[in-house]
């Protein structure tokens, strides 16, 4: 199992493994450390998040979402295009095959835990599921949190990875 969260002194991305047995989480850039609750990590499933003190986690696909973002813009203008041309077939033969592609890469790819309030991302974790899925109103208040509060009291900091 590894998380991958903001560190809240210097802002960098980090990524560590944990388990059960883990007692902190120190950053490698600035050394800052993150003492971990002890009821938030049971075998495999985590219970609340690391980083911060909330227990509002959620289940999506680890999936980038600017890559799913390119894929149905190349679809639109590829079949565009060949709207365009008056070529029926392969108009509609682009857009089943980008439906295609994006059905695939939905089935394959697996999931990940996150949180609501600072926005770390668990990988490898049992039990996501028990978490749900996104919620809008909960997302909502955690907003609301971070604009009256201020991000760095709120500690909504979403991560920005680069991989």
């Amino acid at each position: 199992m590894h998380v991958t969260y903001a560190c809240q002194a210097c802002d960098a991305a980090v990524r560590q493994g944990f388990d059960e047995t883990t007692a902190a989480l120190e950053c490698p850039h600035c050394r800052q450390q993150i003492t971990l609750p002890t009821d938030a990590v049971g075998g495999r499933r985590v219970r609340r998040c690391l980083v911060c003190p909330s227990h509002d986690l959620y289940v999506r696909k680890d999936f980038p979402q600017r890559l799913g973002v390119l894929l149905v813009v190349v679809g639109i203008i590829g079949s565009s295009i060949a709207w365009y041309y008056a070529s029926l077939g392969w108009t509609f033969g682009i857009l089943f095959a980008t439906a295609l592609a994006d059905l695939l890469l939905f089935t394959l790819v697996g999931n990940a835990l996150m949180c609501y309030r600072c926005g770390a991302q668990y990988r490898g974790v049992a039990e996501m599921e028990s978490h749900g899925q996104f919620n809008l109103e909960t997302h909502e208040k955690y907003r609301q949190l971070a604009a009256r509060m201020g991000p760095e009291v709120a500690a909504v900091r979403p991560v920005k990875l680069t991989d």
